[in-house]
Parts: structure tokens; sequence; C-alpha cells
């Protein structure tokens, strides 16, 4: 199982929004597919559960994007005070 998660960090590390955009979409079209298959009586449930889990793991993402960039900017900022040498 380590192995497969170095894997899966050498294919991050090698990987542009692109790749992410196409796996998101992936996953989207899987997710429909699973839930054509729920029966009616349980779609109800299902849909709370769904929307917990997106809920929770958007937030997570979110936090952490906005981490980046407020990094990203910091770092930037430095670099533009910092004095030039010669």
């Amino acid at each position: 199982m380590k192995q497969l998660f170095d894997y899966a960090d050498k294919y991050i590390k090698q990987s542009t929004w692109k790749d992410f955009a196409l796996l998101k979409f992936c996953l989207f079209a899987m997710g429909i597919l699973v839930g054509i298959q729920i029966p009616e009586k349980n779609k109800k449930h299902t849909g709370i559960i769904a929307a917990v889990i997106f809920t929770a793991t958007y937030i997570s993402l979110m936090a952490k994007f906005i981490s980046v960039i407020r990094k990203q900017d910091t770092i930037e900022a430095e670099d533009d005070s910092s004095p030039v040498s010669f």
C-alpha cells in the first residue's frame, strides 16, 4: 500500500492543473453513474451523505488553497521589498 501512495505522490508532482481537471470530470461522471443506480427510496439519505462529504472536503481543499495563495503572496511581498544588491 505504501508503494501505491509513493506512485500517487510522483504522479501528483508531474501533473498539471489540466490533469486534475480531467480527474475531476472522471470522478464526477462516475458519481453520476453511481447515482443513477441508487433506488428511489434511498436517494434522499444518499444525497444528505453526499452533501456532508462534499462540504467537508470542499472546505478542507479551499482552506489549503487559500493558505498556498497567502504563502505565495507573502513570499512575493518579501521579494518586492528586499533591497537590490549588486
